[in-house]
């Protein structure tokens, strides 16, 4: 029977992608991610290169990738399982906040925000990295306002992802002497950053 190997493929590559994450986040917080090359992270996680580039484009990447694994699922997996009586506006707020602020582990991830914030290719990766959740909430959003939403579904997803963009980024920002900071309530940040896009998420179908 070849039903079940698509699924064991998808393990597999999960299980490939996790493995190099991990070995690109541990080897940066034990060596500085500037003394890290491509060719470690695969020989850590026990991949060749060639293997490496068919998940990641640069060994920043993948050290973000530890930090906001899955993240755009989780997101749109919380958005799918409020109730139909919540607004979507607040179950895409009530659903970003808590996966961007509710990390099971708060001191890795000071670690690796002190790693990010000192380094401008690690921000643009992390910042970058909240676009991925576009694809996943449009789809949900559309089954929210149906298939023939499809396309103001994908503008709202895009509108989300630019508003948690530009949270994140006031979270991690320039200060004083040339330093870069995390500064602020990240919840709070994003609560701001995502409010205005409410009245255009809970519009009445009629008016789309």
């Amino acid at each position: 029977m070849t039903t079940g190997q698509p699924g064991l493929r998808e393990k597999k590559k999960d299980a490939t992608r996790k493995a190099l994450r991990d070995a690109a986040l541990r080897l940066a917080l034990a060596h500085g991610p500037d003394n890290v090359r491509v060719d470690d992270i695969a020989e850590a996680a026990g991949v060749s290169p060639r293997t490496y580039n068919n998940y990641f484009s640069s060994r920043e990447q993948a050290i973000v990738a530890a930090v906001t694994a899955d993240r755009e699922a989780r997101i749109a997996a919380a958005v799918a399982a409020r109730p139909a009586g919540v607004a979507l506006s607040a179950a895409v707020i009530e659903a970003v906040v808590e996966q961007y602020a509710g990390s099971a582990d708060q001191d890795r991830d000071r670690d690796v925000l002190s790693l990010i914030a000192a380094r401008p290719a690690l921000r643009a990766a992390f910042f970058d990295a909240a676009g991925d959740v576009e694809d996943p909430l449009a789809a949900v959003i559309a089954g929210r306002l149906g298939a023939d939403n499809l396309e103001a579904a994908e503008v709202l997803a895009a509108s989300v992802a630019a508003a948690i963009r530009i949270a994140l980024k006031r979270w991690i920002q320039p200060a004083n002497a040339g330093l870069v900071v995390v500064s602020g309530s990240l919840p709070d940040l994003l609560v701001a950053a995502l409010t205005p896009l409410a009245p255009a998420l809970d519009m009445p179908l009629s008016r789309r």
